[in-house]
């Protein structure tokens, strides 16, 4: 282990110089949907007031973790009636919450993204408001009602009681809420949108709004992130990536003892049907996670939440960080309110997070190759290939040594560890320690 983190922090020195002098040669452009590697912003981490200056304080951090999209939580003002103080209830959507700082401070956060060659997508909550949003007085009619027509209702099933369901047969509710997104698009020039519980809101309205934001974006490209997993998100409603809900809630049994090779069916079931070019987003944490165990405990400890990672990220790519995680913080954050997060803890983790970006960023097999796995029941046999190069993925996802019986095209082949670079001649089986996972190639 003690190798591999050598070769991490060597390949983390080399790459931590490459964003900034990229950066100062070329402009910005979106990256293709499956070459995206997206990083999480929850605010209230960053600091307890003007969090977006403090974000745009630590652009190179981010950056030189390997990410090429940052996707920043809600920063709109809160609703106070019935609120929780979540930023997920929204009181105005084309303002900023004092809490985070002005629509000033966040253009310049968008513009030091631009400038490190990151696209910036906001988070949208078009399912509901605040219950003190002007609308629900201004248009009671734009809301949802319960069976006798006469009080507005929150949404259902989850019973959210801060905030109120909004109700999408009214077009004039559709037609305003393109027109606070396109406010985001053409006078902010954000490059998109995550959006919030969208499964809850109808494909056909997802499949207008955004025919009219990519036509009000002229000849920039914008990324659409669905937070759902309904296959109408890509064929009726055009985003291009949603969640892979599926594939993390297999990875966590897995980690509990589940066979390994659930992983493989998990992924297949995502990706069975999905429109070519489209990407499930993969993670082993987010804001909503974080809130119940953060990686290093769902994953039993820093080496096995490593191990999840890779098993997360290198099947079919969509890779995401969420902001706290590259430095393997130990405790749950309440995104509900202010958590400070130590930044300078655990570089060793930050390396390895930022070795495992680099391999995704440098070697296109890696991330959008050919998925090609065997079944076994505690270590993670797959290959990834492509027209130029293979590679063999190797994950022990137990926290005690395990065989790994090694694919017959690849025994007796000379490799090399990319991330350790150790060279061996591999055996028809090969002993993993605990939660070690290797990326071979073949010399």
């Amino acid at each position: 282990m003690k190798k591999l983190l050598l070769f991490a922090l060597a390949i983390a020195v080399l790459s931590a110089c490459r964003p900034a002098q990229q950066s100062a040669q070329q402009a910005f452009q979106l990256p293709e949907v499956e070459d995206i590697a997206m990083y999480q912003v929850n605010p209230r981490v960053f600091a307890p007031e003007k969090s977006l200056l403090a974000v745009a304080d630590r652009i190179d951090s981010i950056r030189n973790l390997g990410v090429n999209v940052m996707w920043v939580m809600p920063i709109y003002p809160i609703g106070i009636e019935r609120g929780k103080n979540s930023p997920y209830c929204i009181s105005d959507y084309k303002a900023i919450a004092p809490e985070f700082g002005t629509i000033d401070d966040f253009k310049h956060l968008a513009a030091v993204c631009h400038e490190h060659g990151m696209a910036i997508i906001l988070d949208w909550v078009a399912n509901h408001t605040a219950w003190d949003h002007p609308w629900l007085k201004a248009h009671p009619e734009w809301y949802t009602r319960d069976e006798k027509a006469d009080t507005i209702i929150c949404p259902q099933p989850w019973n959210w009681e801060d905030v109120a369901d909004l109700n999408y047969d009214n077009k004039d509710l559709r037609a305003a809420m393109i027109d606070a997104m396109k406010f985001w698009i053409v006078e902010v020039g954000i490059d998109g949108f995550r959006c919030d519980v969208a499964d809850g809101v109808p494909a056909d309205f997802w499949k207008d709004c955004i025919n009219e934001l990519r036509a009000a974006a002229g000849n920039r490209k914008i990324l659409m992130l669905a937070e759902g997993k309904n296959k109408d998100n890509f064929t009726v409603g055009g985003f291009d990536m949603n969640y892979g809900w599926d594939y993390k809630d297999e990875l966590v049994k897995v980690w509990k003892g589940a066979p390994a090779s659930d992983l493989i069916a998990a992924d297949s079931a995502e990706y069975a049907s999905l429109p070519a070019g489209k990407v499930k987003l993969r993670f082993t944490t987010n804001h909503d996670h974080s809130t119940e165990a953060t990686p290093p405990v769902e994953f039993t400890s820093d080496r096995g939440a490593m191990a999840a990672y890779v098993a997360s990220i290198f099947p079919h790519g969509g890779a995401l960080i969420y902001g706290s995680q590259e430095v393997g913080y130990p405790e749950p954050i309440n995104f509900f309110k202010y958590v400070p997060v130590n930044w300078t803890a655990n570089s060793e983790i930050y390396q390895e997070y930022q070795a495992l970006l680099d391999l995704y960023n440098t070697y296109p097999a890696l991330r959008k190759g050919k998925f090609t796995a065997w079944p076994d029941k505690d270590v993670l046999v797959f290959e990834k290939s492509d027209d130029d190069e293979s590679f063999l993925i190797l994950v022990n996802v137990r926290n005690e040594p395990k065989p790994a019986t090694i694919p017959s095209d690849w025994a007796g082949q000379q490799t090399t560890d990319i991330l350790t670079g150790k060279s061996q001649k591999l055996p028809s089986s090969l002993q993993l320690a605990p939660f070690q996972y290797s990326i071979l190639s073949i010399q």
